[in-house]
């Protein structure tokens, strides 16, 4: 792998876009590591993955132009398809993925951050879809994940206008989850930048999740992706056999036995009161 860095530290993952230079740019050859490092994640033991970028000034600054700028109609659209194929695996991936973005996160960084669950942001992040200004549309899902998650109105008004935002807007119409700053002492002196307590803050997030029955996070999450994309009575149907599924696992059996016995214990513990 030349651009694509992996850590696992216990059940969470650590995927790092690695471009620096080229400010985390997506090229054929990033888009093919990513994919092959996803299909290489060991499922059995990892239960949440982070995905950021390398460095301080960018997550993901978008497609690589210099790749784009001399292709044809039918290059293009295989482009997009290879594009579109690794974000939708990332989207659909079995378990939970937070998305850590520092600095820029344009066109396809904007794009690659709506694939996953969850999406918090150093305070010096800045969104958006610029790609009518290059006389093209956003082309690995922005025209449709974008609305699902901040609105139809909203979404058409940052596409159509190509103009960017910075984190507190994108916490405000909701296409961030938080927002996270560097940490200052009385002197004024950073003691953590934003982009390390942004992975901190993923970590923890991440580690959070990672204590969960692990099969029942999963069966949210498909239940969630898959509700969404049908009415609700189907929906529900999805939700009652993910539901069903979870039962005579041993995480249930775990989880229900546990919650038993210290709700015995807590009684146990209760003095009744005499009125004397």
């Amino acid at each position: 792998m030349d651009f694509i860095l992996y850590e696992q530290k216990g059940h969470i993952a650590t995927i790092t876009i690695n471009r620096e230079k080229a400010l985390n740019a997506l090229n054929s050859q990033v888009l093919d590591e990513l994919n092959a490092t996803l299909d290489a994640v060991d499922l059995n033991e990892v239960r949440c993955l982070i995905l950021t970028g390398a460095g301080e000034k960018s997550f993901v600054a978008g497609a690589d132009i210099g790749e784009m700028s001399t292709l044809t109609k039918a290059e293009g659209e295989a482009f997009g398809k290879k594009g579109n194929d690794v974000f939708r695996k990332l989207e659909t991936f079995p378990i939970p993925v937070i998305a850590a973005i520092n600095g820029f996160a344009l066109g396809g960084g904007c794009e690659i951050s709506m694939s996953c669950d969850i999406r918090i942001c150093s305070d010096n992040a800045m969104f958006g879809q610029p790609e009518v200004g290059l006389g093209i549309t956003p082309g690995f899902g922005g025209t449709q994940r974008l609305a699902r998650i901040i609105g139809v109105g909203m979404a058409k008004q940052l596409i159509y206008t190509a103009r960017n935002i910075k984190a507190p807007q994108a916490l405000a119409i909701g296409l961030v989850n938080d927002v996270i700053s560097a940490t200052v002492d009385e002197a004024g002196n950073v003691t953590a930048t934003a982009k390390e307590n942004l992975i901190a803050a993923a970590e923890k997030m991440a580690n959070t999740i990672a204590a969960n029955a692990p099969i029942a996070v999963r069966n949210c999450k498909k239940a969630i992706n898959e509700g969404l994309q049908v009415d609700m009575d189907q929906a529900i149907v999805i939700e009652e056999k993910l539901f069903g599924d979870c039962f005579e696992t041993e995480d249930q059996k775990a989880g229900m036995g546990n919650f038993l016995e210290k709700d015995k214990e807590k009684k146990l513990k209760v003095v009744p009161f005499v009125n004397r």
